[in-house]
């Protein structure tokens, strides 16, 4: 149960690289059988024939892998700390029959190279702008889920909105981190959820912990798998993926230090959808996003809806509905 919660939890142009384009199966070296044979979605890994799992280099000298299908207008998402491609199976499947979906496994993470270097949501930014670079996108949707949307804040601080025509954020607090000199008010726009990031981090490392240091609603929603979905991709991530946590806690303190407030007052000038749920603390500060952003939309789900940090596992239907509704706006 720890590695599914934890799972889940200047640039140098690449259009030259190498694509090593590779059906799934045939990258993977296996095929897959889902425990939940779920109508309209995949039985087999196999029988979603257009994903391709593929690779580039970044500047560093990282091999970063990230799944592919569809066409259409692009997508892509970023995935939670943790997280990869894998676990968003159902999202690319439902996403791809009419987009041409994207998912990039961050370093250390996912099929990505797990590496000293890097670890920091600044470098993993930089990962994402190669990536633009690398799949030739001028002009795409950019969606993170929980440090993924970090992810595309310090995207967003450093290179701009230029080439993106829409975001999307799922459930991620603005500053983990709770500063001591905050006003209640502010800790709830923030989303704090922490006062020690050491702390936190040891409890991720089996440390004893309460509401203080570690979000326990995100503890216990984790647990509650009755989601055929989450249930199949959970399973799929476990049998294709490889995870280390001891590479992905790298980038977790500097993960949980960061204050993105100033990136959605005064660079958000797009238009921007959040998500999140009455099961989730961080709603609060997903309410302040969408309402500091100048053209922002909350997708708020109820607790029969899934509304809780894993939203997009438990019920990609809803999501990807809500999803191509902004989308079309």
């Amino acid at each position: 149960m720890k590695r599914f919660l934890f799972s889940i939890l200047a640039c140098v142009p690449l259009l030259t690289s190498p694509v090593l384009a590779e059906p799934a199966v045939e990258a993977l070296g296996t095929d897959f059988t889902f425990p939940n044979q779920i109508e309209g979605m995949p039985g087999k890994l196999s029988d979603f024939v257009a994903l391709q799992i593929n690779a580039f280099t970044t500047n560093d000298d990282v091999r970063l892998t990230y799944w592919e299908a569809g066409s259409g207008d692009p997508i892509v998402f970023i995935p939670p700390w943790g997280g990869n491609g894998a676990e968003l199976i159902s999202v690319i499947w439902l996403m791809s029959q009419t987009h041409h979906v994207y998912v990039l496994d961050p370093r250390n993470q996912g099929l990505s190279e797990k590496t000293l270097k890097g670890a920091r949501v600044s470098r993993y930014s930089m990962d994402l702008n190669e990536f633009l670079d690398h799949a030739g996108l001028e002009k795409t949707t950019l969606a993170g889920w929980s440090m993924g949307a970090s992810v595309l804040w310090g995207y967003i601080d450093l290179f701009g909105t230029d080439r993106i025509s829409k975001a999307v954020f799922v459930d991620e607090p603005v500053s983990i981190y709770t500063h001591a000199d905050w006003s209640e008010e502010e800790r709830r726009n923030a989303g704090g959820m922490t006062t020690s990031p050491e702390r936190m981090i040891a409890a991720f490392q089996g440390a004893p912990t309460n509401q203080q240091i570690v979000d326990m609603k995100v503890v216990e929603r984790s647990q509650m798998m009755d989601s055929p979905y989450a249930q199949n991709s959970a399973a799929l991530a476990k049998a294709v993926v490889d995870t280390d946590m001891a590479y992905a806690m790298r980038v977790m303190f500097d993960h949980a230090t960061n204050d993105w407030r100033d990136v959605i007052e005064h660079k958000l000038d797009i238009p921007v959808a959040v998500f999140s749920g009455e099961q989730s603390n961080n709603l609060l500060s997903q309410v302040w996003i969408a309402e500091t952003a100048p053209d922002g939309r909350l997708f708020s789900y109820t607790t029969a809806e899934e509304g809780d940090h894993f939203l997009m596992l438990k019920n990609p239907l809803k999501f990807v509905e809500d999803l191509r509704t902004f989308l079309a706006e």
